[in-house]
């Protein structure tokens, strides 16, 4: 599978949602294409170099990202609203005269999804009460931006240990390597295990023990 990717200084999580502001013209170019094609673009994470200017340097895995909801407030700049997919790894990449980089992917399987445990029931309810506060939040906002203002995307899950790993690891304040080795462990409850960990040691949760 071949796709264009996105380098970006953020990870992430198939089902996640991820706002971007586009003005580049390559990947004005590329979103147009995805849009008229109805395909993906992969979201990298940068290892190297920044998001504007020259092909930069990236992670090996990613997770694929399809729009789903765009506007252009301004003329040159396009918000999109992406979401993420499956999770795969680069197997080569070539950059374009235009500094965009398309790349030869493996997609991963999903993580096996199974029921939360009664150790990780905690995790779901912390998530459930934050997904209810900016839903609150949004309510109290009349001038709410859809594509920027919901970062969380239905259905809402909270008995798949995948989705409430996934959706806890997006927010938790660690280093962006950190969160990179997240989205590539391949064993949801291993990932929701070592939030819940973080989250026992920083207070946020009660510690079982």
């Amino acid at each position: 599978m071949q796709i264009p990717l996105f380098p970006l200084n953020t990870v992430l999580f198939p089902a996640g949602v991820l706002p971007l502001r586009v003005f580049e013209a390559r990947y004005m170019d590329m979103v147009r294409r995805c849009m008229k094609d109805a395909t993906p673009f992969g979201v990298v994470l940068i290892a190297k170099g920044s998001e504007i200017g020259g092909p930069a340097q990236t992670e090996e895995f990613g997770t694929l990202a399809t729009i789903a909801a765009w506007d252009m407030p301004q003329l040159g700049v396009l918000h999109l609203r992406a979401i993420g997919g499956d999770r795969f790894r680069i197997e080569s990449s070539t950059a374009q005269p235009d500094g965009l980089k398309l790349a030869q992917v493996e997609l991963i399987e999903p993580d096996e999804d199974l029921p939360l445990d009664e150790g990780n029931q905690a995790c779901a309810e912390l998530l459930r009460r934050v997904i209810d506060d900016v839903a609150g939040k949004r309510r109290d906002d009349a001038d709410a931006d859809p594509i920027n203002s919901a970062p969380f995307e239905p259905p809402y899950r909270f008995d798949s240990s995948v989705w409430v790993g996934n959706r806890l690891a997006e927010f938790l304040p660690v280093p962006l390597r950190a969160r990179q080795k997240l989205l590539q462990l391949q064993d949801a409850s291993a990932r929701l295990d070592v939030v819940r960990r973080y989250l026992e040691q920083h207070g946020v949760l009660k510690s079982a023990t």
